[in-house]
Parts: C-alpha cells; structure tokens; sequence
C-alpha cells in the first residue's frame, strides 16, 4: 500500500530524485525520464476520458491502462540492482496480448487506409493522439534505457509501450469514424497555394 502523507521533500530542490529502491538520482537520470514520460501519457490518457462519455467500452480499456501505466512506472523506477527485497510490479505478457486482442477488435470494424493520418477530427480523436505522441516519446526513452544491459527493464515494458501507441492510433480512428471518419493527409496539397 502507498502511503503519502507528504507531499514536498525538498530533495527535488537540489536537482534530485529516488528512485523506488531510494537510491538517488539526478532529475535528468534516463530511468527517470523515463517513468516521467510513462506519467505524462497517463495524464494525456486522462483528458482523452472528458471524451468517452458516449464510448463507455473505450472509457474502460483507457481506465485500466491507466492503472497498468502505474504499474510500469512501477517497474521502470525500480532499477535491476541492487534487487530489491520486494517483488517490482511489471508488466506481463499477457497485458501486451490483451492489448492486441482490443487493437484487432476495434480496428476490424473500421476502412483501410488510404493514406496517413493527421491528428485531428474529433475532441477525442485529437487528445488520443497527443497520447499517442506522449507514448511514443515514452517508447523511446524505454528503448534507450533497455539498451543498457546494467540499468535495463523489463523485457514487457517495451512491448506494451509499443503495443499501447498503436491502441492509441486505432482508438482515435474510431473515434473519429462515428464523426465522418479521419482526417487524411493530402501529400503537397497546398504546393500551389
């Protein structure tokens, strides 16, 4: 159980952090960066559910990412070493299958594409791809940290980033498809102009 009953530690003060063994680290350590990113798609997921009211389904599978992005946050501020006398909260293979599973579910329903996508269309297609952004930035701070073999991560982690950033992307394309569909880059449309 987390207990916070406060809030300051003036640690942050001199440019410092603790990771979740307490170890200290500088703010701009890449493990922190990291799990800073994974926050910041948690909090970009949040203003993505002010737009679910009518897609209940979706307003769930955000919700439960957004505890399991807690989770790999979780993971991601534990470092491999020294072992840590707790077991680390990870993400499992089985979460990045079920985000596959609702990626074929949603997109089965929607047209090919014809070209990319611009972000764009509906209030919640456009946050839903923010957090898509946000996620892939996260993706690759993960991917950098993983490529260290002494400071590395999970080996899910990665993998349900990945995974996660693609959910994002069919997410907005349903939510864009009740609204007349996505918005389509035109390639040098506006050359003439």
């Amino acid at each position: 159980m987390v207990v916070l009953n406060r809030i300051y530690t003036r640690t942050g003060d001199r440019g410092q952090t603790r990771l979740a063994t307490g170890a200290p680290v500088p703010k701009f350590d890449l493990r922190v960066q990291a799990y800073g990113d994974v926050d910041e798609t948690n909090a970009c997921i949040g203003l993505c559910r002010l737009h679910t009211r009518e897609d209940p389904a979706l307003d769930a599978m955000l919700a439960r990412i957004q505890n399991e992005l807690f989770d790999l946050g979780a993971d991601l501020a534990t470092p491999p070493e020294p072992k840590p006398e707790w077991e680390v909260l990870k993400v499992t293979s089985e979460q990045v299958a079920r985000l596959e599973s609702e990626i074929d579910d949603m997109n089965s329903d929607l047209s090919s594409l014809t070209s990319f996508v611009l972000p764009g269309g509906t209030a919640l297609a456009a946050h839903l791809h923010l957090a898509r952004t946000v996620c892939r930035r996260a993706e690759r701070g993960v991917a950098e940290l993983s490529s260290d073999p002494d400071r590395g991560t999970s080996s899910e982690s990665l993998r349900y980033l990945n995974r996660l950033s693609d959910l994002l992307f069919v997410a907005s394309r349903r939510a864009n498809d009740s609204a007349g569909g996505d918005v389509l880059w035109k390639p040098g449309a506006t050359r003439g102009e």
